[in-house]
């Protein structure tokens, strides 16, 4: 079974950082794209970043100089560094991926999602 499975996340006080990483797992072949959304409450699900097989980025406009998306091929993991950090941040980030698997089955997976609660 091709899975993400994410770690990190929790409170942080505005002005802090906080890392959230993502590692797929399974009988994987290839992965895509990788990427991290966001779903605050009452909100609809958007992009913050995203990172292509080559390294190719994009970041919300919101998000632009505050946090970083990295990923590590060997590990199929990908990583987002939030700085900085503001209180309009808080929600569920979920990590995405587009994977071809063992047997060349193309799937577009999420994660179960880690909550990031920025308060004082």
């Amino acid at each position: 079974q091709v899975q993400l499975v994410e770690s990190g996340g929790g409170l942080v006080q505005p002005g802090g950082s906080l890392s959230v990483s993502c590692a797929a797992s399974g009988s994987i072949y290839s992965i895509n794209a990788m990427g991290w959304y966001r779903q605050a409450p009452g909100k609809q699900r958007e992009l913050v970043a995203h990172i292509e097989s080559g390294g190719r980025r994009n970041y919300a406009d919101s998000v632009k100089g505050r946090f970083t998306i990295s990923r590590d091929n060997p590990k199929n993991t990908v990583y987002l560094q939030m700085n900085s950090l503001k209180p309009e941040d808080t929600a569920v980030y979920y990590c995405h991926a587009t994977v071809v698997t063992s047997v060349g089955r193309y799937l577009e997976l999420w994660g179960q999602g880690t909550l990031v609660t920025v308060s004082s």
